[in-house]
């Protein structure tokens, strides 16, 4: 095999957007049977404000219920330094997310502060995740582009991850928040990147149709760009609001991982299972969504 590509699979992104709370031992239990299957980087939860987020206000207790990551990765995401204080207090936790956009607009709407106001909160997360020993991810929202007309060009990207790796950011995820970027622009965006900065720790955090031609043509955009660290959701679930295309949702699991190992790349997912937990997934948006 060409070697070994990491996969996070995130249904914390998926269960956000459900009108009803999942009950916390169920959410624990679809989590513990992930962790069963080989599924061994998850986006589980996040910190912050339960009045903007309700699905995600158990988080803390979600965490207790796992087992401890042993080597495994189990990420939050937090916004603002209140969610970081409580995600050093919770157990379990290996990694903290921050949604950093490149787009003026959107990380307003979305963490209610500019992007300049925001270097020194991802500066001091950093040092707060370096002295608990969990790792800041940085995950470049609106990379791909924006539907508010702020600027935005790859070379802005390249710039963006540039000041990112100068503060001593390691894992950096780049995001198709808007979750229209073509093949070729997926691609055009993260082979600047890489070239400018290297493929270690680079991700691609990637929204779609439904459409299987669709998906496997991200897939490889991300692989032929040289990046081994992708992203998506059994089933497809997570909604893109931004799209305004209700069909747009994370890559689905079921399709990327068989892609994957037709590309020689081998997740460490047991893909035998993948079927059952993708029907458990979708039983799980039927119920509660």
């Amino acid at each position: 095999m060409e070697g070994r590509v990491t996969y996070v699979e995130c249904p914390r992104d998926a269960w956000q957007g459900f009108a009803r709370t999942i009950p916390t031992e169920e959410k624990a239990a679809f989590l513990r049977r992930l962790l069963e299957a080989g599924f061994d980087h998850l986006d589980l939860a996040s910190f912050v404000s339960p009045k903007r987020v309700p699905q995600m206000a158990d988080s803390e207790e979600v965490l207790r219920l796992l087992p401890p990551p042993g080597g495994r990765d189990y990420l939050a995401i937090v916004a603002n330094e209140r969610g970081m204080e409580r995600a050093l207090a919770a157990r379990n936790l290996t990694s903290v997310g921050y949604p950093f956009s490149i787009s003026e607009s959107f990380q307003q709407k979305n963490t209610r502060r500019s992007v300049e106001d925001s270097w020194p909160l991802v500066e001091r997360m950093l040092e707060l995740a370096r002295s608990d020993g969990l790792e800041l991810v940085v995950y470049v929202s609106m990379g791909f582009g924006n539907p508010y007309g702020d600027p935005w060009s790859p070379d802005q990207v390249v710039d963006f991850v540039g000041r990112l790796r100068e503060l001593g950011v390691r894992r950096i995820a780049i995001a198709d928040t808007y979750g229209v970027a073509g093949p070729e622009r997926v691609h055009e965006v993260l082979a600047a990147v890489a070239a400018a900065h290297g493929t270690a720790d680079l991700g691609a955090h990637l929204h779609s149709r439904p459409d299987p031609d669709e998906v496997r043509a991200k897939v490889d955009a991300v692989l032929d760009a040289g990046v081994r660290w992708l992203e998506g959701a059994l089933g497809g679930i997570g909604g893109c609001p931004f799209a305004g295309d209700e069909l747009v949702g994370n890559l689905p699991t079921e399709v990327v991982v068989p892609h994957l190992e037709a590309r020689g790349l081998w997740s460490g997912i047991h893909t035998a299972s993948i079927g059952r937990l993708t029907a458990e997934a979708l039983d799980l948006r039927r119920r509660y969504s």
